[in-house]
């Protein structure tokens, strides 16, 4: 009860060492020390992958099991994970929930945001290893190192081929994706 009324009154009264941030529950303060420990206990015996969260655990075992289990009432397409099927919902509603402070555009998703401001900062992260060009989209840099490989130096053009797994692969044609992707 005392949990619950801390709701109301805005008590925080469990506090990060490390931040400063605080919480109404001590189980949230331990789940959140694993940002600062790097800890991640939960490890899938699958493949290995280990995650900080339980439930990202749960949402990783989706995806050798085949399993969707979240559906869109709109058009029943299928998802993994929840926020999947969240952020698919948003093309049926029009929602873009992350506004650029800057100068108002608006996303359904904030990774678009995230990029979207790249224009008015400048900034430039994802830099070619070969020659130090810096791009401001990973899919630029991923179609700049085609200019780096032999087959862009005899001349062949690059195509990009979408995996139905959703990777994307850059290529000189189909006869060179790898057995893994065909």
């Amino acid at each position: 009860m005392q949990t619950h009324w801390r709701i109301h009154t805005g008590e925080r009264p469990y506090v990060c060492v490390e931040c400063g941030q605080s919480f109404t529950h001590p189980r949230n303060l331990k789940r959140h020390m694993l940002i600062h420990s790097g800890e991640k206990p939960y490890k899938c015996d699958l493949c290995g992958h280990s995650f900080k969260q339980s439930g990202a655990l749960v949402a990783h075992k989706h995806t050798h099991t085949g399993e969707r289990p979240y559906a869109c009432k709109e058009c029943g397409q299928t998802f993994a994970q929840c926020s999947g099927l969240t952020k698919h919902k948003r093309m049926h509603t029009g929602e873009r929930p992350y506004v650029c402070e800057e100068c108002g555009q608006a996303f359904a998703q904030s990774n678009a945001l995230k990029n979207h401001k790249r224009t008015h900062t400048g900034e430039r992260p994802y830099v070619c290893a070969e020659c130090g060009q810096s791009f401001k989209h990973s899919s630029s840099l991923n179609d700049h190192k085609w200019k780096h490989t032999a087959a862009a130096a005899a001349g062949e053009k690059s195509s990009t081929y979408v995996c139905s797994d959703g990777s994307m692969l850059l290529t000189t044609s189909s006869s060179t994706l790898n057995d893994e992707h065909k």
